[in-house]
């Protein structure tokens, strides 16, 4: 007996294809989920042209488990994001960073047979979450990898509520480090290159805004610590000069060139250039728990979990025009 459900795959030339996954029932440590939101990530765009199920920002419905799973039941809503699952006993799982588990299953390069962008999964309990009930999963869905991200470096890095934070770029990573970090009540010095974007980022929660359009210095106070979100990787210099001597930089742009940054500033100020992916389980559970108790909305435009709701909202993303995540609703 196997589950049979709908999933959607990227192809080389023909565009987003509807296909079907068939699985064996969930056993041991085994959820199956039904798929009622998905966001739509950036790295997605990655892979879109891979024979492979996309979607790694899931929240669905609990509809079967395995017989050792102890604390997940049906009926329960829960979410997955990057990580598939994890050893539990390397050395960066003891140590609680288990998302850079040494033998960890990613997407894009595990489990290409199932995805967010379907209408079931089948997962290991141990990387799936409870959503707050205060959390709405359409808002929940763009945490699980966007809002991970973030949170992952908020909680990893020693970020405080007296710092002052630079956030470069208000996209579907940047607007969720304003949202976090105001609730947090660090200052936060937002810089981009749209001037209209002004008004909805002290809205989120920003303290200043600066246009850096054609700004080759910024005239502004230093941070401690310089989150970049943007679509690429900026022209260094100019952030270099606003962070203050030994603060951070986080580039958390995915790409796959490589970071060129000025050597001598960087020697001079004894500044930090700090990699970060995701969050691990433990912090993934206060991120939930502190979006729940904060009301923490990210800003999103909603799609049919289809075909064409796929492609229209992929389409959108690539031509940089969401505001600012989008997510995939199923229908009912």
């Amino acid at each position: 007996m196997t589950v049979e459900f709908t999933v959607f795959k990227g192809s080389a030339n023909t565009g987003i294809v509807k296909s079907t996954t068939r699985h064996a029932p969930p056993t041991g440590n085994q959820v199956q989920v039904r798929i009622t939101h998905s966001g739509v990530c950036g790295t997605d765009e990655h892979y879109k042209h891979l024979d492979m199920v996309l979607g790694h920002e899931g929240v669905g419905i609990v509809e079967q488990i395995g017989d050792s799973v102890k604390d997940l039941q049906v009926g329960d809503v829960v979410g997955w994001g990057y990580v598939h699952k994890v050893c539990g006993r390397c050395e960066e799982c003891s140590h609680g960073e288990d998302q850079y588990c040494s033998t960890k299953e990613e997407y894009g390069l595990a489990n290409q047979h199932q995805g967010s962008f379907g209408s079931r999964a089948i997962w290991d309990a141990d990387i799936l979450f409870k959503i707050p009930a205060g959390l709405k999963p359409e808002h929940a869905a763009p945490l699980m990898c966007a809002g991970a991200t973030i949170f992952g470096v908020l909680e990893s890095f020693n970020v405080r509520p007296t710092d002052r934070v630079g956030v470069v770029g208000i996209g579907g990573v940047g607007h969720m480090a304003i949202l976090f970090l105001a609730k947090m009540g660090a200052s936060v010095v937002v810089f981009s290159s749209t001037e209209s974007k002004r008004g909805e980022a002290l809205r989120l929660g920003a303290s200043e805004f600066h246009s850096t359009a054609g700004a080759d210095k910024f005239d502004v106070a230093p941070v401690d610590h310089l989150i970049v979100a943007t679509s690429f990787l900026p022209n260094w210099e100019p952030y270099m000069q606003v962070v203050k001597r030994r603060g951070t930089i986080y580039p958390l742009t995915l790409s796959f060139d490589n970071l060129l940054i000025p050597q001598y500033p960087l020697l001079a100020r004894g500044l930090n250039v700090q990699g970060s992916i995701v969050a691990s389980r433990s912090v993934l559970k206060h991120m939930l728990d502190f979006s729940a108790r904060n009301q923490i909305k990210p800003v999103i435009e909603c799609f049919p979990l289809t075909k064409s709701g796929i492609e229209e909202s992929m389409a959108r993303l690539g031509e940089g025009k969401i505001r600012y995540r989008a997510v995939l609703v199923a229908e009912c």
